[in-house]
């Protein structure tokens, strides 16, 4: 199983192309959204190839294969244009090892607060436009940094999580792995998941 995270597109049409092409040439199964989908935020400057109703087109081709949570900049405006659901403050995934994702922008959730986690689960987060791939005590910790205004020098980037079964005796063991990757293709942080 592969899945894609991407956050803070802040309505950048030209970003969020490059980011459904990285999307697509993953071959991830679902691709998870972690708010700050279509406005810039009045504390960001205005992206160049702004265009929120371009960047909502964009996205609802995906919409079948999109897993949304909302961010501080998105608003019922913003739903309006979506053919998918985006206004949850956090979701959940679980996989099929029993280890939960929790999904959240960041804003009222992160790696500091959060609901009773089990030993193990991942916190997904967007919001501080910087990448993250770690474990923190008994949990990991995933930001795919941001879409179209990234912080702290790091390139624009996307996360990912890769699962795959290898063989060994006695049976087929799970792999996982968090990674944090560039649209040049750099990995810039990477955890793998203890089974």
């Amino acid at each position: 199983m592969k899945l894609f995270f991407a956050s803070d597109l802040h309505g950048c049409a030209d970003s969020t192309r490059v980011m459904l092409t990285a999307f697509g040439q993953s071959g991830a199964d679902q691709l998870i959204l972690l708010g700050d989908l279509l406005n810039h935020g009045p504390r960001n400057p205005l992206p160049a190839g702004y265009a929120p109703t371009e960047t909502a087109a964009l996205l609802n081709q995906y919409a079948d294969r999109i897993i949304a949570v909302r961010g501080n900049c998105d608003s019922e405006v913003d739903q309006m244009l979506l053919d998918f659901p985006m206004m949850a403050d956090y979701n959940q995934v679980l996989l099929a090892d029993g280890r939960r994702l929790f999904l959240t922008h960041g804003h009222l959730y992160n790696a500091e607060k959060h609901p009773k986690l089990r030993a193990g689960d991942v916190i997904v987060s967007g919001h501080t436009h910087l990448p993250v791939a770690e474990q923190k005590e008994d949990l990991y910790l995933l930001n795919p940094g941001s879409v179209t205004i990234p912080r702290g020098e790091h390139p624009a980037s996307y996360g990912l999580l890769e699962s795959s079964g290898l063989l060994e005796s006695g049976g087929l063991r799970e792999h996982s792995t968090l990674k944090v990757v560039s649209f040049e293709g750099e990995v810039l942080r990477q955890v793998a998941l203890a089974s």
